[in-house]
């Protein structure tokens, strides 16, 4: 890989991890401000929607969209017959979404459901288009003014739904956020990317699409459901109290883990489908990805797990407390996020939907098991058991590359251990401090500190690559 290659990979990772950490930056404080003035049942309630609106976006806006990204000489016909497509296939989804929405609610008992459900379901539509002006982005390397249409558009919302939430319009200041939110993006995006596909259509080219995106689309498709059915389970089984906590909980290393995972795939996807036919560049990629994410996620799931008391009472408040057991299952459960997305994106930039496919089947089965055993216990023995899954998962996505790539399971794992261990080592001292400081906004800036400090000096002390090559970039 030359230099012009790496810095162009290096300038797209940059822009993609500032895009997705501004607006969920932005969307972080909204969600502290909010959580103060809603009630966790009223924020369970807008999860039980955004459950459904966000699997119904995933038959939208996944499979074509991804498939625009990996098709090597994807043009103008292309772009515009998958958007055709999705905007029509949205429209049929909303009217769907908009009938069956009493039947929704009556599931949970809760007939508020039925307006929420059809006013937030519209966010479906400007989704569809979108998902497709992310593929021109990503192909394009883009990335810099993606990161200023979503940090404007995330401004906007959040600006909106606080003052909502002042004005005490409740469950409508969360559900006003993510609908403000999806169609100021639509506009920012439209208008600084400077593309629209001319409205023509070929079903010739979706066929083309259709063999590798359709396995995508019924991967993500399994993988999204799976991924929210914990909650539609926490909602029904034991309360909308409980899925707002888990929600909360799950909030803190879902947005580190999503910012760095979704920059990985943008950049890692396009770059690694112009190397397809050299599994050996492929391999390097994979590699780097796997060793680069974990040194950042380990000891930031790691941290949180430490100081999860100290930051769940302080910025949302004694009400909130039980929402951190989540926290610290879910950091566990994402630490291994980056094994996962790494191998996915290798299969998927090989054209291997068909592997990608089978794995979410065999992820799945595990899942009815995970669910079958965990919902005979209580709510927090729930969570821990799919959290345990996770570990799992990670394995199971990395088995195909020991064959396709030859980067065998011992390998990865060791590549991963180099940072986990030193991770656990700042983790647990840190805690231990907590125990002794106390909770306080002093307490939890010193186990911060104090975490910095000892997983930089474990870096230096086992002359770790990945930080000799951030620091590097940082100098440059």
């Amino acid at each position: 890989m030359n230099k012009k290659n790496k810095n162009e990979i290096a300038t797209s990772l940059f822009w993609k991890i500032l895009e997705n950490g501004g607006s969920q930056g932005v969307q972080f404080i909204v969600s502290i401000l909010l959580a103060r003035l809603l009630s966790p049942a009223e924020y369970g309630i807008v999860a039980i929607v955004l459950i459904f609106t966000t699997i119904a976006n995933v038959l939208v806006q996944n499979g074509f969209s991804s498939a625009l990204i990996q098709k090597q000489n994807a043009d103008d016909l292309d772009f515009s017959s998958v958007l055709i497509f999705n905007i029509f296939l949205s429209i049929l989804i909303y009217i769907l979404l908009f009938l069956i929405s009493p039947a929704i609610a009556g599931i949970y008992n809760r007939a508020e459901l039925i307006k929420i459900l059809r006013v937030m379901g519209i966010i479906i539509i400007p989704g569809s288009i979108i998902s497709v002006q992310n593929s021109y982005v990503a192909r394009n390397m883009k990335f810099k003014m993606l990161f200023i249409a979503t940090f404007f558009a995330s401004v906007i919302s959040g600006g909106i739904s606080v003052f909502m939430a002042f004005s005490r319009m409740k469950v409508w200041a969360l559900a006003f956020q993510q609908i403000v939110y999806y169609f100021a993006l639509l506009i920012i995006l439209g208008i600084g990317i400077k593309y629209f596909p001319k409205l023509r259509f070929s079903m010739e080219r979706l066929r083309t699409m259709f063999a590798f995106g359709s396995k995508l689309l019924v991967a993500s498709l399994l993988d999204t459901f799976f991924t929210n059915i914990h909650g539609l389970i926490i909602g029904k089984a034991y309360s909308e109290e409980m899925l707002g906590a888990f929600n909360r909980g799950e909030q803190f290393p879902k947005l580190v883990v999503t910012n760095l995972s979704s920059a990985i795939q943008s950049v890692l996807l396009p770059v690694m489908s112009k190397k397809q036919d050299s599994k050996e560049d492929i391999k390097k990629l994979l590699k780097s990805s796997i060793k680069l994410s974990t040194f950042v996620v380990a000891p930031m799931m790691c941290g949180l797990a430490a100081v999860s008391d100290n930051l769940i009472l302080l910025l949302l408040g004694e009400k909130w407390s039980f929402a951190i057991p989540f926290l610290q299952m879910m950091c566990f459960s994402y630490v291994f996020w980056p094994i996962h997305i790494s191998n996915l994106q290798a299969l998927n930039a090989m054209g291997r939907s068909d592997i990608f496919l089978k794995l979410e089947i065999v992820k799945k089965l595990l899942g009815v098991a995970v669910l079958v055993i965990g919902i005979r216990y209580n709510v927090f023995i729930f969570v821990g058991i799919k959290a345990f899954s996770d570990l799992i998962c990670a394995f199971i996505n990395a088995y195909p590359n020991v064959k396709l790539l030859d980067y065998k399971l011992k390998e990865q794992s060791m590549d991963a251990l180099n940072n986990f261990i030193p991770a656990v080592c700042m983790g647990v001292i840190i805690y231990i401090a907590g125990r002794y400081i106390g909770i306080g906004v002093l307490s939890l800036l010193i186990q911060i500190v104090l975490g910095v400090i000892i997983y930089t000096s474990l870096a230096v002390l086992m002359k770790n690559e990945n930080f000799k090559m951030i620091v590097s970039k940082v100098r440059e």
